[in-house]
């Protein structure tokens, strides 16, 4: 285990939305940490938080009708909750930057792609616009993207969705961030420009020595890539590991379902023709989450306290309940981890 101190250490997060039908918890208590050169994965259905998660790290959140109501964000120590909005803006893309799922809506499509990556190292390193431009042709070609003096002077609507991608990746890395936010950065490709996109990604970890949270409701992007895994349902994290306890030992039912919904090519019993097993019902609206455990109307191990008690974190090796677990340790949000009835 990675005995170095967090990098970035995320404590009982609460970020809610006031709107007119009600309050919505999107992130609901959410714990964390991150060292550096770690990877997690943060993993869930659409709607669970995980978004808005990364958002409050950037302090992003939209208010109104959002607000980060409670808990700690800290990097390198430092507390992001009580800095100053101007102080935010010298972190975000210099300490922490973010890869969203579509370069499309990310990218301005009135300026070249080395006028947009040249802006944050311009604002950031304080360089010339000549030595910011030689730069971003640098960071292109770091990213293998093909002939980059040529694409620095190119549009976003020239660009490939796999170019578009690389080029929201040499912009996000062009400051030498700590902490990478990668939100589904590989959803609107194909498969072949994914899989070199996740290459990509953790190779330029292991040169530029960024920690990333990787962030995914798909379980094969993060199987081989991460060292943690926190999975996420409702607004909270249900179950957080190693990579190897997750996919070995899943002990909480939503991440159960998730793992057996995955294909597999070495699925011995899976006949021609037959569906994958799913996880019945949808994610509960953050309007009006179950009471008790927010699994329970899906599950297929419901018990009567399922419906009425919150379950507490319980660790996977000696149940304890009551705490939140410590870093490193596997742990679900299950009451079947109970060591009482």
């Amino acid at each position: 285990m990675n005995a170095s101190p967090p990098l970035l250490n995320v404590t009982d997060l609460q970020t809610h939305f006031f709107t007119a039908e009600g309050v919505v918890r999107a992130v609901d208590g959410v714990s964390f940490q991150l060292r550096e050169g770690e990877t997690l994965g943060l993993v869930g259905e659409s709607g669970c938080g995980k978004t808005v998660t990364a958002l409050s790290i950037l302090r992003l959140i939209p208010d109104p009708p959002g607000k980060i109501v409670g808990g700690s964000i800290k990097l390198g120590g430092r507390e992001l909750l009580e800095l100053t909005e101007a102080q935010m803006r010298k972190i975000r893309g210099n300490e922490i930057s973010i890869i969203f799922q579509e370069p499309m809506t990310s990218l301005n499509p009135v300026f070249t792609i080395g006028n947009q990556i040249s802006e944050a190292i311009i604002l950031h390193q304080g360089l010339s616009k000549k030595a910011a431009m030689e730069k971003s042709i640098d960071m292109l070609r770091l990213v293998a993207m093909a002939n980059p003096e040529r694409r620095v002077r190119e549009y976003p609507h020239q660009l490939s969705g796999g170019m578009r991608q690389r080029a929201m990746i040499a912009m996000a890395l062009s400051c030498n961030p700590k902490v990478l936010l990668a939100d589904e950065p590989t959803t609107a490709l194909d498969v072949t420009i994914q899989a070199q996109i996740l290459d990509l990604m953790l190779k330029l970890k292991e040169e530029l020595g960024a920690a990333i949270i990787m962030i995914t409701h798909d379980l094969g992007v993060v199987a081989e890539s991460a060292q943690q895994i926190a999975v996420m349902y409702a607004g909270r994290i249900v179950e957080q590991g190693s990579a190897k306890e997750i996919f070995g030992t899943p002990s909480h039912p939503y991440t159960q379902g998730l793992l057996a919904s995955v294909p597999r090519l070495d699925r011995a019993h899976h006949q021609p023709g037959q569906r994958l097993p799913e996880i019945p019902g949808i994610v509960p609206s953050l309007y009006a989450v179950p009471e008790g455990c927010a699994f329970h109307p899906r599950c297929q191990y419901v018990m009567e306290r399922c419906r009425h008690d919150d379950p507490s974190f319980y660790s996977v090796d000696s149940p304890a309940g009551g705490e939140e677990p410590s870093n490193g340790q596997h742990a679900a949000r299950c009451f079947l981890l109970s060591d009482s009835p």
